[in-house]
């Protein structure tokens, strides 16, 4: 089983992940020809999208850990890689009892049930599609609105045909 690292080191890795990033002004910018421009228009969407996809990735696998909490597991604890991201059981209890501790872990896989929208609000503020705030053992993350949009590009490109528990 993975060692999870604490909250305030995650948050900080994405926080500085979003803040690394630099923008060439439109000056510094090399200009692409008229016809340029237009021939590549859709390979470089696609390309911008896989990165996004990538980025997202990247984010949910190394920085929020997502799968720790919601993937199933097997019968020895480890993380059940045939059904990633569809939904678990929380298998980690509170050390003192709380009334709002969450049991389970929702599908992430394709988002179900989620528009982006919502899904993004959960990563910018820490707000469930139900307007209250989500539920521990879920991390509130403060997201910057180009990780939280890169995590849901990724998630709708994961299929959503798994089994559920």
């Amino acid at each position: 089983m993975k060692a999870t690292y604490p909250l305030a080191f995650c948050l900080l890795a994405v926080l500085a992940a979003g803040f690394g990033a630099t923008r060439l002004s439109s000056r510094e910018r090399p200009a692409p020809a008229k016809a340029q421009k237009t021939a590549q228009k859709p390979a470089a969407a696609a390309a911008g999208n896989q990165s996004q996809i990538d980025r997202g990735k990247y984010l949910v696998e190394n920085v929020g850990m997502c799968e720790e909490c919601h993937t199933p597991r097997d019968s020895n604890g480890n993380i059940d890689e045939s059904r990633r991201l569809q939904g678990a059981a929380i298998w980690i209890m509170p050390v003192h009892p709380m009334t709002n501790w969450a049991m389970r872990a929702p599908a992430l896989a394709g988002l179900p049930g989620f528009t982006d929208a919502e899904a993004e609000t959960v990563l910018e503020q820490g707000v469930g599609p139900n307007g209250l705030p989500i539920q521990p053992p879920m991390h509130i993350y403060h997201m910057a609105p180009a990780d939280a949009q890169a995590i849901v590009a990724y998630l709708r490109s994961m299929p959503d045909t798994y089994p559920r528990d």
